[in-house]
């Protein structure tokens, strides 16, 4: 959700695009956030979750493995993330779409369309920094593959 802003957060989404460019096709999708005010009902909301939630799932492909971040979901090592994503691509998975919500969360929709819910802990990360954070797990997994002393 939403655009990129700060230089410092874009040059380390680079830095690690390029690296991941030896491993995969790494493509970053953004979706345009739903202008909202600071204090908005529960229906407002909802309604802000499911107008941005309509955004993200018109990008995702339904042959799509779908990783959602998510504050209520199983938090991994990067082990774990490494092998699971190793595996999907074994299986036949090799389309792997994660999804970073806007500030409210995500959609119930999105939630449902989600294979596997992921969790970088119960602190709240502002999303632009999730990003750079996600990008990073991304590009470890692929060097724990390798076997690289990276990951370490």
């Amino acid at each position: 959700m939403g655009k990129l802003k700060e230089k410092y957060l874009k040059q380390g989404i680079a830095e690690y695009a390029k690296r991941l460019s030896k491993f995969c096709k790494f493509q970053i999708i953004e979706v345009a956030d739903e202008k909202a005010p600071e204090s908005l009902s529960e229906a407002q909301m909802e309604d802000v979750k499911n107008k941005e939630g309509e955004r993200i799932l018109s990008k995702v492909k339904d042959r799509d493995y779908v990783f959602t971040l998510e504050i209520k979901g199983k938090e991994r090592s990067s082990e774990e993330l490494s092998a699971e994503m190793a595996k999907l691509a074994t299986y036949g998975n090799s389309d792997i779409t994660f999804i970073i919500g806007g500030s409210l969360g995500l959609s119930s929709d999105v939630m449902k369309r989600s294979n596997s819910a992921i969790s970088f802990g119960r602190f709240t990360l502002p999303h632009q920094l999730m990003r750079l954070v996600l990008t990073e797990q991304i590009y470890r997994s692929f060097m724990i593959q390798a076997g690289s002393p990276y990951h370490k």
